[in-house]
């Protein structure tokens, strides 16, 4: 590890000397592009991250939003984030993926919060592929060991493949947690002479300079080269420290708090000491450790897992450590708060290197100390990054002539929109009893009967789309989230945002990514929901090229009550589409970013969003939650074919029947990926055209019945499927991996 040359000199002059050797690793790690975002920082500005309901917005380990209280409900808060484990997963992706969780659901219990749902959005090079497959594996493995030992359910999430994820996966994690509104705490250091505790795992050497790892392209041999890089997890111990963290909260033992991730302990306690505006003088033989001989570098960087560093009054110390100990914890004292003003320093017994007094430039002053600045400096003092960017080219309309069941059947049974049942069955969704819509509907639903309200909990991209146009995009993939948690009666209420990239030095890998910031900013700010915290993973570039711009939301959205309709029919209602302006004849159906082309090849535009975004996602909510609906269902990826044919089952089917369209864009009807459309199955078709009246055109489709097949005829063309032929197209992942 080593600083840059600029990076160097501008260390120099704060400091007025030579930094040690765990100092420059120490600004090496927070400088970085994945701890300082000096690429992203300039871009992040776009965000909307205010509301009536945000208590916490960024800049914490986690935010927290207050809920609304239904009923004889208590006033409650949640906690959202979400996090990137990206070059971890590829070089080991058990390990990556598993300790991913991990470190989300820290996040959460530093802002005093029990972490209550997960989500994972997976993306994977082509499924056709040995090696995607063996990450896929490993990853869903991971996530699903971390999770369901800790007990915490996941419930919702996303998977897609495309050819560009080969050299580099992602693997983005969301958490949400519960929070009583006077347990809240945060990682801002509250007052001098307060000790600084260090609870959890022994510190390894696992992990070593994993910040500066994920800031940099992955290297032809990352799997062998980089494993060091890689944190173990230990998903006992972090259940235990779940519940040592609820015991700490209950007797109000702890001042704030911090989740040791990404620069290990260097990270978090000057994170956490700059933030309350102090410094702090730290031990660090007082560290307890699992390897011997370990350096004043390793001890500081190291990111070993199931670690949170607590500020706890003197006189408060003593029960922290009886609790740790109940717990089976390990716990040190490793220091105190210092008076604002001074600095963040650390000492190591036996060190051999020194610091040197600014005035002189030469006395050393203290033998043991090897890190001795400014913790603001240390965090914030890295120079932004102005990088050129060029615009993603325009795509043009030339698309291959398909006909209608080769279409069919090779996108619904496409590994995008095939079933995800394999990856969702592997994960315990109902521990903790408050899932109430299960994995493999729009959105889950959870029950916080504490307030007595319905969280619904919708997380993804599609790199599709934001591949062929990264702005509109993006757009589109908050404008599908929001769709997800109004299909089940859900209002949108806020959301945390991952954003992936390449190589942001190279100017169109840079173009994508301010593509996407600029769409997801404008469309959550268009549904008026604040994104109150996120993430930024860059460098995702391989030898096979950069990724797609991928902007990964996590969304909740509230209701009253816990019922949702189904995705599935019923069998007994008429079934209308809301928002299709193509099937009223407005507007000419556009197939850029469809899984239609990724099949078949060819380009287009990408499709035109809804004008007022917001009266549609508030109107179909509203309308999910009648009691004349049935079923509901978003219609995104894969179009309004792919949308029928998820709804169908062995007990119900449908036959649609589309007016007579234009000769040739039969496909383009069915296939087109335009968010914003719901399928609803109803009893009272005319209260649905009532409710949408001026908002968004509502075509009627046909009816559901009890038969297990389904019809869709548009023109003279029939597509005609049994209910079992579907579930064998949509088993691919299954038959592969089972």
């Amino acid at each position: 590890m080593s600083l840059s040359d600029a990076d160097h000199e501008l260390v120099v002059e704060e400091i007025g000397r030579e930094p040690t050797r765990a100092e420059a690793a120490l600004f090496e790690n927070l400088w970085s592009e994945h701890c300082a975002y000096r690429s992203s920082r300039p871009l992040l500005s776009a965000f909307d991250s205010e509301g009536d309901q945000v208590v916490i917005g960024p800049g914490d380990d986690a935010a927290v939003v207050s809920l609304p209280t239904n009923g004889d409900g208590e006033e409650m808060y949640i906690t959202m984030g979400v996090e990137s484990h990206n070059h971890p997963s590829y070089v080991d992706p058990f390990d990556g993926a598993a300790t991913g969780v991990g470190g989300i659901v820290r996040d959460t219990l530093s802002m005093g919060a029990y972490p209550i749902a997960l989500a994972d959005c997976l993306y994977f090079g082509d499924f056709d592929r040995e090696h995607s497959r063996y990450l896929f594996e490993g990853v869903v493995e991971g996530i699903s060991h971390y999770g369901n030992c800790i007990g915490v359910p996941t419930v919702a999430g996303s998977v897609a493949f495309h050819d560009d994820y080969e050299g580099n996966p992602l693997v983005n994690v969301s958490c949400i947690g519960l929070l009583e509104p006077e347990r809240t705490i945060t990682a801002e250091a509250q007052k001098p002479g307060n000790k600084l505790v260090l609870v959890g795992n022994a510190t390894g050497r696992d992990g070593l300079g994993g910040a500066s790892f994920a800031s940099e392209d992955l290297a032809e041999d990352a799997e062998t080269e980089d494993r060091p890089a890689v944190q173990v997890g230990d998903p006992y111990s972090e259940k235990l420290l779940v519940e040592c963290n609820e015991a700490l909260l209950d007797e109000e033992l702890v001042e704030s708090a911090r989740d040791l991730g990404a620069a290990g302990l260097g990270g978090a306690s000057s994170e956490l000491v700059a933030k309350g505006g102090l410094g702090a003088r730290i031990e660090l033989d007082r560290v307890h450790q699992r390897e011997p001989n370990m350096n004043a570098m390793e001890i500081l960087l190291a990111e070993s897992q199931e670690r949170m560093v607590y500020e706890v009054a003197p006189e408060n110390v003593d029960r922290v450590a009886e609790l740790a100990e109940r717990f089976d914890l390990g716990c040190s004292v490793i220091g105190e708060l210092t008076e604002p003003g001074t600095n963040y320093v650390c000492t190591f017994e036996g060190s051999e290197t020194t610091v040197s007094d600014k005035s002189s430039g030469q006395r050393p002053r203290d033998s043991k100390t090897v890190v001795d600045v400014d913790a603001t400096f240390l965090g914030d003092g890295a120079p932004m990054n102005d990088l050129p960017s060029n615009a993603p080219p325009k795509q043009e309309r030339d698309l291959p002539t398909v006909s209608l069941d080769e279409a069919f059947e090779q996108i619904v049974g496409s590994p995008n929109c095939a079933s995800k049942r394999w990856v969702y069955r592997q994960y315990d969704h109902e521990v903790q009893v408050r899932t109430s819509v299960l994995p493999g509907d729009d959105a889950a639903l959870l029950a916080v009967r504490e307030a007595e309200t319905g969280l619904a909990f919708s997380a993804g991209a599609d790199p599709n789309w934001t591949d062929a146009a990264p702005y509109e995009g993006a757009r589109a993939v908050a404008l599908e989230n929001a769709t997800n948690v109004a299909a089940k009666g859900a209002t949108p209420h806020a959301a945390v945002d991952c954003l992936n990239g390449g190589n942001p030095e190279k100017p169109d890998v840079y173009g994508g990514f301010k593509g996407i910031v600029d769409g997801l900013a404008d469309m959550c700010s268009d549904l008026d929901v604040p994104v109150v915290g996120g993430n930024v993973s860059l460098y995702n570039d391989s030898q096979d090229g950069p990724i797609p711009p991928t902007p990964t939301l996590a969304l909740v959205g509230v209701k009253e009550g816990y019922d949702a309709p189904p995705l599935s029919l019923s069998g007994e209602g008429t079934l209308v589409v809301v928002g299709d302006t193509a099937l009223e004849g407005e507007a000419d159906p556009r197939l850029g970013g469809s899984e239609y082309t990724a099949q078949f090849g060819g380009t287009d535009r990408f499709p035109a969003l809804p004008a007022d975004s917001t009266d549609v996602v508030e109107t179909i909510a509203e309308v999910a939650d009648a009691d004349h609906v049935l079923a509901s269902h978003d219609v995104s990826h894969g179009g309004l074919a792919v949308a029928l044919a998820e709804m169908v089952h062995e007990d119900a089917g449908a036959s649609v029947d589309i007016e007579p369209v234009e000769r040739g864009s039969q496909n383009r009807l069915l296939f087109n990926e335009r968010p914003g459309r719901v399928v609803f199955e109803t009893t009272d078709p005319a209260a649905v055209r009532e409710a949408f009246d001026g908002v968004a055109p509502v075509t009627e489709l046909g009816e559901a019945n009890g038969s297990n097949r389904l019809d869709i005829t548009v023109n003279d063309e029939t597509l005609a499927y049994d209910a079992a032929d579907i579930a064998d197209l949509r088993s691919v992942i299954e038959d592969e991996l089972a």
